[in-house]
């Protein structure tokens, strides 16, 4: 029986797809290797002279160029797809392409707004620069929104800085077409220089005193009734989340420890819990019996302790009495996951959707 590959994917554009392979030397647009189109947004091609083995066959799916190839649900280019030749049949679903090269969709951006380019930090005698990513469609919609508080704003969107971009903003064109960008994003500058302090709640034998618990007190109680006075938001903690990565992930578990009143759900990204072990006993102390949800991640090859100081702070939350009635827990490892920005990026789409839309709100 020959192989046969079907595949589904959204209408986007007319162009025709192809299959590109080791078969044709890798070539993105050989007319030998174009598929039959077999309805709206439905592709088929059969292979004629494979030879009938066990051995696997690596393919990628393209619009005719390398940059136009198949993305991800979350606009990442994903490892070459394999079939054993000898299968009659194999169904493959493409939700999304580059275009012009391109893996966002310009037409769903999010609306860049500078809430203040210098936002009073009473609680620190500072001031901040602090931007809102609003859906797209905010101004055209009456609609509220769930909101989401992020550290080390500089990393997250736009041209990014030195350490590397998140890329929310392009995800999140992406994200739109599915119904899972409905989220305002508030973006806190760090403070440079005193990033370190600002995000460390303790006082560390290796980075001294901490001002986190100032910090956290603004993000909880200066920052977040602003932006609920500003824009249209939907202002119950189970609507709002804290987050960020390394020591952002850190004062972001923080202050969700502090203030549960406040943020119901928790993003947690490679969280230098290494700072001090007191993160764990605050674990115990502050949590109160309210419904939250924590979307933990950490890679392998971030540091010999990331993943098992990730899984002993989970372990601690679980541990409490209540844990099992209004407390979720995801924890995210990637085997081959690096302490870096690109991976962080990757991975918040899917902590996005499943700390806001994974349920009816």
């Amino acid at each position: 029986m020959p192989l046969t590959l079907q595949l589904q994917t959204p209408i986007l554009d007319d162009r025709p797809v192809f299959i590109s392979g080791p078969f044709c030397q890798w070539y993105p647009d050989v007319q030998v290797f174009k598929m039959n189109k077999i309805g709206e947004g439905k592709y088929e091609f059969t292979f004629s002279d494979l030879d009938d083995s066990n051995q696997q066959l690596e393919y990628k799916y393209t619009k005719g160029a390398w940059d136009a190839v198949e993305l991800d649900e979350y606009g990442d280019t994903p490892a070459n797809r394999s079939i054993k030749k000898k299968a009659g049949l194999r169904k493959d679903f493409v939700p999304n392409w580059r275009v012009e090269g391109k893996n966002f969709v310009s037409s769903r951006f999010p609306i860049y707004e500078i809430v203040s380019e210098n936002f009073e930090i009473p609680q620190l005698n500072k001031t901040r620069k602090i931007t809102a990513l609003l859906p797209y469609d905010y101004y055209n919609s009456t609609k509220n929104y769930p909101v989401l508080y992020l550290q080390d704003a500089q990393n997250l969107m736009g041209e990014g800085s030195d350490f590397g971009n998140w890329e929310i903003d392009k995800r999140l064109s992406l994200m739109s077409l599915k119904g899972t960008a409905d989220c305002i994003i508030i973006a806190i500058d760090n403070a440079g220089q005193d990033r370190t302090t600002e995000y460390v709640p303790y006082q560390s034998k290796w980075l001294g005193k901490g001002s986190g618990k100032k910090y956290a007190t603004f993000l909880a109680k200066t920052l977040k009734p602003f932006i609920d006075s500003k824009y249209r938001t939907k202002v119950e903690r189970s609507f709002c989340g804290v987050g960020g990565s390394s020591l952002g992930g850190l004062i972001s578990i923080y202050a969700g420890l502090m203030f549960p009143e406040v943020f119901g759900k928790l993003m947690i990204f490679s969280p230098s819990l290494w700072v001090s072990s007191k993160i764990y006993f605050d674990a115990i102390e502050f949590i109160a019996p309210l419904a939250t949800k924590i979307y933990i991640y950490a890679g392998t090859n971030e540091s010999k302790t990331m993943v098992e100081s990730v899984e002993k702070l989970k372990q601690t939350i679980e541990n409490q009495g209540y844990s099992r009635k209004g407390m979720e827990v995801k924890l995210s490892i990637n085997p081959n996951g690096k302490h870096n920005e690109s991976q962080w990026g990757r991975e918040f789409p899917k902590a996005l959707e499943w700390l806001f839309f994974s349920d009816t709100q």
